[in-house]
């Protein structure tokens, strides 16, 4: 069957919450790294994730849309989180992938940072579908710009842990060119809406 992809907004966030399961995604992230600093996420961790899932939470409920779900029959298979680049702290504070200073708060560039598909999912397009909906969600709320850092994955050495942010090959196929590389397999990829 066909996957649709829906904007996490408030009335949905129990399926995010759902899907997420007790482990919050992956080690209790709740797919907050990105919006944190490092000790804030860590603080976040104790009691099972607890912070972290109330900040994710606290981001829907304030109106905001983090991210995508994608389903299938009515139920979630597949996360991935796109947001305008402002909203991503990390990025703005990072050498490595951050933008110049004057271009940190342009809210019409977005960031694609996370994706989080179940391990029986894996391979069956769900994060294809969740790219080409995100590209059509950024451009449809105003962005000009959609940008992710993907890892290099051409070697085919790398544990799917470490793939949570998608891989070159999969954002070069959805029309991404490179921009930067300024970390061995870490990247800036970008796409012009």
């Amino acid at each position: 069957m066909t996957l649709e992809v829906r904007p996490v907004t408030a009335d949905r966030w129990q399926e995010l919450a759902d899907f997420f399961g007790p482990s919050g995604a992956f080690s209790h992230c709740w797919c907050t790294w990105w919006r944190q600093t490092s000790n804030e996420f860590s603080a976040g961790l104790r009691d099972g994730g607890a912070g972290n899932r109330a900040l994710m939470h606290a981001v829907v409920e304030a109106g905001s849309e983090p991210g995508l779900l994608a389903y299938r029959d009515g139920e979630p298979v597949g996360w991935i989180s796109v947001a305008p680049r402002p909203q991503f702290g990390r990025i703005l504070r990072s050498r490595r992938i951050g933008p110049p200073t004057s271009e940190a708060n342009d809210e019409r560039t977005w960031s694609v940072v996370c994706f989080w598909i179940p391990r029986t999912e894996r391979g069956k397009g769900v994060a294809t579908a969740l790219l080409d909906a995100a590209v059509e969600h950024a451009r449809a709320r105003g962005a000009t710009t959609l940008e992710a850092y993907p890892v290099d994955a051409a070697d085919g050495r790398l544990p799917s842990s470490n793939v949570f942010t998608g891989t070159v090959a999969m954002f070069t196929r959805a029309g991404f060119v490179e921009i930067g590389r300024r970390h061995g397999s870490q990247l800036v990829v970008r796409r012009s809406l």
